[in-house]
This record gives structure tokens, sequence and C-alpha cells, in this order.
């Protein structure tokens, strides 16, 4: 297990959203967010206190977690000087990078040195089955985006606390590396050998209560040229009764490709609805979850409203206005 509280790394992050498992950790974890530690140059601020490793072992911080996700998932020589002295300082390790921190001598080498522990979360721990299409009791509901980062694991994790709240039957089923840091389990969907992702996600959401619901944290995009098979294989292996739409409304164009503009709302509707109907033929889109962080409060509620009005579906950003619409709509499924 991983030893809390962490002191939250957030390295050089350019921006704001490239520090969004450290994010997820301090909204959802606040317990164990100790503080975080930023170099020069970094974009983000999580509104944490600031510290430095002595700051933050004396503050009772047992481990440091890489809380940046960037592109390729890859561990800097910059960063590796802070990782080395963290280690020297008393700190466990714990990443969801793709660089395996394991794969790093000269890290392994001063965590045997120091007796220090490190953690890579974003390694399958069970030889996953090839997924087999065979129906299983209970419920469950998948966020799918129209982009990657726009709110998916925010939503489901919102959904499950107001589920919980109200004396529902619910799971939050993790399946990336801020899901996993979170609750301690999932699956780690992105470095699963691709035969075996959807039958990954059938593990992961087995038989249960008729009235029980997994709620399944999305990953990537169908409309996303890189990361659109993670999407694919969670709507084939999780073969969802519900589909809540997840959308971001200020975005430029796709997160890392310029090239490409997001997709409609109603196009995202069509294709997921449509890929789901193939495992589950009673699946249906049941709401919109739309992340507002960049709109003030008058502008959000009148761009809900008109997504309410456009798509004929309830709409709300379940982590600034709550889950209830969701919930409610999940309800009557």
């Amino acid at each position: 297990m991983i030893e809390t509280p962490y002191l939250l790394f957030l390295g050089d992050a350019p921006d704001q959203l490239a520090a969004k498992v450290a994010q997820g950790i301090k909204d959802w974890r606040p317990e164990n967010a100790v503080g975080q530690f930023r170099m020069e140059g970094c974009k983000a601020d999580l509104g944490l206190t600031d510290m430095d490793l002595a700051q933050a072992r004396e503050a009772g911080a047992k481990t440091l977690v890489i809380g940046v996700a960037n592109r390729g998932g890859v561990i800097s020589q910059d960063w590796k000087k802070v990782l080395v002295m963290a280690l020297e300082e008393g700190f466990d390790l714990a990443s969801g990078l793709h660089n395996l921190l394991r794969d790093e001598p000269d890290l392994v080498a001063v965590a045997e040195a120091c007796g220090r522990k490190l953690h890579d979360v974003r390694i399958p721990s069970v030889k996953y089955p090839i997924a087999n299409g065979v129906k299983r009791k209970g419920k469950r509901c998948l966020a799918v985006g129209t982009d990657c980062s726009v709110g998916k694991m925010y939503t489901a994790l919102a959904m499950d606390a107001e589920m919980r709240a109200r004396g529902m039957k619910s799971t939050f089923r993790a399946t990336g590396q801020t899901g996993i840091l979170i609750t301690g389990d999932g699956v780690p969907l992105d470095a699963v050998i691709a035969d075996f992702m959807a039958g990954s996600i059938e593990w992961l959401t087995p038989d249960n209560d008729e009235d029980h619901w997994d709620l399944i944290e999305g990953q990537g995009s169908l409309f996303h040229i890189s990361y659109s098979g993670v999407t694919l294989a969670l709507v084939h292996g999780g073969q969802p009764d519900a589909l809540v739409l997840c959308h971001e409304p200020t975005r430029a164009h796709m997160r890392g490709l310029p090239g490409y503009q997001l997709p409609s709302l109603e196009a995202v509707r069509d294709t997921a609805l449509a890929l789901a109907k193939v495992g589950n033929p009673d699946c249906q889109v049941i709401g919109v979850s739309v992340n507002t962080q960049h709109l003030g409060e008058e502008e959000a509620r009148a761009y809900l409203a008109k997504v309410e009005a456009d798509m004929g579906l309830p709409a709300t950003d379940p982590f600034r206005f709550g889950a209830g619409k969701l919930v409610d709509a999940l309800a009557a499924v």
C-alpha cells in the first residue's frame, strides 16, 4: 500500500491541466494532500501550501506523488534531481506515468540504499481475460467525452458520492492513474495489452446486485486520434446501461491536437450510443456533464440551460453545482 499523506509534486507543469493527477487527489482526498512542490517555471497551482522536502516531512508527508500527467508520461532529468533528493529525505515515491520509476536505475539504486519504496500504479497487477461479451448482473454507467481531460473522472466520482448520500448502491470504478491513487484500486487501462483492454473492464465490473451501479471512470475520447482505443474498450467492455456525455466548452481544439476541433455533443451522443448498443442494446444516454471551471457562474448556468434545450437531456456541472440531476436521470433507467 502507498503510505499517506502525500506531498504532491507538480514539477514544471506548463499549465493547470497538466497537473490533473495532483488536482484530482487534492479535490477528492484532501486529507491526503499535505502540500505541493513546484519547480521553477511551474504554471500550475493547487492552492496548497508550497513546501520544500524538509518542510513536507516535518508536516508528516510520507510519499512524494508525481502529480503531473505530461504527454508520453516521461520523467525528465530536472524532475529526477528532486526525486533523488526526496528518497534521500525519507520519502517513498509514487507515480502513474508510463515512464516507470522501477525502470530508472539511478532511482532504484537510491531507493534501495535509503530503504524507500517505488510505487508504479500504471502497471497491470492482474492477468486480465479477453472480453467475452457475456451480460453481467447489476448496472453500469460510463462517462464519455468530447475530448481528453474534460471531467469524466470527476463526473463519475460526483455521481458516486451523490448516490451513496442517497443510500443507493454504487461503486466508483477507477481506470486511470488518478482514480487509482484516489481510491487505491482499479485498472490502469492504457497500460493493458490491447487485446485484453475490454476484458479488463469486464473483470473490473463483475456481476452485482440488480440495483447496484458501477460508475466507470471514462478515458480519452472516441474522437481523439491518439486515445480513442481506450475509450472503445470501455464502451464495449463496460457494456454500460447508461452514458453521460462530458464536455469542456472553452477548448480551442482537441488536447494535444491543434489540427482537430472538438466534436459536437450530438456527434458524441450518436457515435457512443451506437457503439455501446453493440454490447448492450438497451443502453441510453441519460445526461450531460459540463466542466464550467473557465466560465463565470451566470455564464455557466446559461450554457447549461442551452445544452438542456438543445439536447433534451439534463445538464449540470456535477463538481460545481452537484450531481443531483444526473443521479435523478440514472435512477429512472
